[in-house]
């Protein structure tokens, strides 16, 4: 897959002359932004990219439940603790994040409140989550980056939301006069929102789905998928060929988050480790046919510009197992792999874990 930055601003493509591998090879690429344009529709319909085969899957859960942007607006207050007050009856009665209390108040787990305690109510607006919500649909609907309330809210890994639970949405309520499909159009979706806001609210005691091994069983987009708890093993390449491109910055000042590796199209591409997959699809123009492993020990892989894809979300797979056909869909410019790893959020140069050659 072509590996700039996900988040870099801009669909256009940057023409740029790059250096040669030492897997051998080289060559000349473009390395465009991996933004999603806005959907046209108000529902947000994932863009396709031409040329990509894939198995029946369902929608993605961000499309499945639909967000209305009816973020409650909350006064800066102080409240009083009376007896029985719990913070999670206080945040019903206030209007705001529980979460975001205990953050103003400076209250660790298992967040004991006592009465006549004077509690800090922080401003702002607040979205109630329903089920199924993802943070990729609630971003969509205030036409904000779903980073920024990914930050604002101080949310941690595994990222996944719970029904009843407020959220801040940060900046004023500049959208508010946007139509629905205006704020679709105004959201960019990347590869860290797929990873940090595309699971879907599950009731507070509930635990994420299980993956399953059998390509027959489809998870429902409802479902928030576990991820592996340990990486198993070491990384292995994906496939064998000339590397093109290399990790970081390029010459025009744009960042390349993975590396491109040329083959010929139609080239099995192997599951770096063992995982789970946590997205299959085409939501990614630039990367036109991209699968996401999630491997234990906040490791992904990202696996681009594939031709036809082998897997769906919710599968568990192994180390060296088929999970793509390589192609050269995207913004690619050659029949090539774009594959990516990363800790947590962060992209690391996938030569640093991978075998040397």
């Amino acid at each position: 897959m072509i590996g700039q930055r996900a988040c870099c601003r801009t669909l256009s493509l940057v023409a740029l002359g790059l250096l040669a591998g030492c897997i051998p090879g080289g060559g000349q690429q473009r390395v465009p932004s991996h933004e999603v344009a806005g959907p046209p529709d108000d529902r947000g319909a994932e863009p396709q990219s031409e040329g990509v085969t894939a198995p029946p899957t369902a929608p993605p859960a961000w499309e499945v439940n639909r967000v209305v942007a009816d973020a409650r607006t909350v006064a800066q207050a102080t409240h009083v603790v009376a007896r029985g007050d719990t913070l999670r009856a206080i945040a019903n009665r206030t209007g705001a994040g529980s979460e975001a209390i205990a953050r103003a108040n400076g209250l660790a787990p298992p967040f004991t409140i006592y009465p006549g305690q004077k509690l800090s109510i922080p401003g702002g607006r607040y979205h109630l989550v329903r089920e199924g919500q993802t943070g990729i649909a609630i971003a969509r609907a205030y036409a904000i980056p779903w980073s920024q309330i990914v930050s604002a809210n101080g949310l941690e890994e595994p990222f996944i939301l719970r029904t009843g639970q407020r959220i801040l949405i940060p900046g004023g309520a500049a959208t508010a006069s946007m139509s629905v499909a205006e704020r679709a159009a105004a959201f960019r979706l990347d590869i860290d929102d797929i990873l940090t806001g595309g699971e879907p609210a599950i009731e507070p005691e509930d635990k994420p789905a299980r993956a399953t091994a059998s390509p027959s069983r489809v998870l429902p987009p409802g479902a928030a998928v576990a991820a592996p708890a340990r990486l198993t093993s070491r990384f292995q390449w994906p496939v064998t060929g000339s590397l093109v491109k290399r990790f970081g910055a390029g010459e025009s000042g744009e960042r390349n988050n993975g590396i491109n590796i040329a083959v010929p199209t139609g080239t099995p591409v192997l599951a770096a480790a063992d995982g789970v997959v946590a997205y299959a699809g085409t939501g990614v123009p630039g990367l036109g046919g991209v699968v996401i492993l999630k491997h234990g020990d906040r490791y992904t892989t990202v696996y681009g510009n594939a031709k036809e894809l082998l897997v769906q979300r919710g599968q568990a797979v192994k180390r060296g197992q088929q999970v793509a056909s390589s192609g050269e869909t995207g913004y690619a410019d050659r029949p090539q792999l774009h594959f990516e790893i990363r800790e947590g959020r962060a992209p690391v140069d996938p030569l640093t874990k991978l075998p040397r050659r």
